[in-house]
């Protein structure tokens, strides 16, 4: 049996954070690589499948862009959630993933501040601007636009709003969404942008308040998955899984809007 070495060596190599799941081998245990917007959905969904079915897999969190260029360079993985659909599609017509994948969730924003911020989030973000006029926001957090698709969604909400040109020279940028939801919560911020699905777990909620922000100021999150060309039969019943009633259970109770229940 082939050891998993150089495969947790090469996506060390890559600098990838891996999250283990309690009591699980080392040993032919597929990496799917996820979008950080589903941080904790995917957990407790793996979490599940785990329960479910006797089966693991280990997870891997980073922005949507990142993973599209690092599976193009050869990362091991087996599966990949996007929170762009379009990176899956540009893979899949390359040749890096078995099929054009699944639509599996859409996602919204929110605007947060953290406890003591003066920013107080409301969904026109009508404080925002007031705060800004006064020069009283000097660091708001938002994820990386270039390569994130939640900071994509947080820079068209911000033009559509007028803000953007305004907050730019303040902006501080995560390399993913969660990580600018820990810039957006750490006290030394007065608020940002990130997914509603971190607003949502207790771990995020409890460092401050939050407001969704309205659907139509930017483009769709239209999130998509798929298997890539060298899955086994763990990621493929991963794959499954994650399009069963108890995955997209939690996936709803994460915010995320589910195919076949948009408005």
């Amino acid at each position: 049996m082939p050891s998993r070495r150089p495969l947790l060596a090469c996506l060390a190599a890559l600098g990838l954070a891996i999250t283990p799941l309690a009591g699980h081998g080392q040993d032919d245990v597929p990496v799917v690589a996820g979008a950080s917007d589903l941080q904790f959905a995917l957990e407790e969904i793996a979490l599940q499948f785990a329960a479910d079915s006797g089966e693991q897999v280990r997870l891997t969190f980073g922005s949507s862009g990142n993973f599209a260029r690092q599976i193009r360079q050869g990362a091991p993985f087996e599966m990949y959630l996007s929170a762009d659909e379009s990176y899956v599609l540009d893979l899949h017509q390359d040749g890096f993933t078995k099929d054009e994948g699944e639509l599996y969730a859409i996602g919204r924003i929110v605007v947060i501040a953290p406890g003591g911020s003066p920013l107080e989030p409301d969904e026109a973000l009508a404080n925002l601007e007031a705060l800004l006029a006064e020069g009283r926001i000097t660091r708001f957090a938002i994820a990386n636009p270039e390569h994130a698709p939640y900071g994509r969604a947080a820079k068209e909400a911000l033009i559509t709003r007028g803000l953007w040109d305004a907050l730019q020279p303040e902006l501080v940028l995560g390399e993913n969404v969660s990580q600018a939801a820990q810039f957006a919560t750490s006290g030394n911020a007065e608020g940002g942008i990130i997914a509603y699905s971190l607003a949502l777990s207790p771990r995020v909620s409890a460092l401050g308040q939050w407001t969704l922000l309205p659907e139509d100021w930017h483009e769709p999150l239209r999130q998509r998955m798929a298997l890539l060309p060298n899955a086994g039969p763990v990621a493929e019943a991963f794959y499954a899984y994650v399009q069963e009633p108890a995955a997209r259970a939690i996936f709803r109770k994460y915010g995320f809007v589910l195919p076949g229940e948009e408005s």
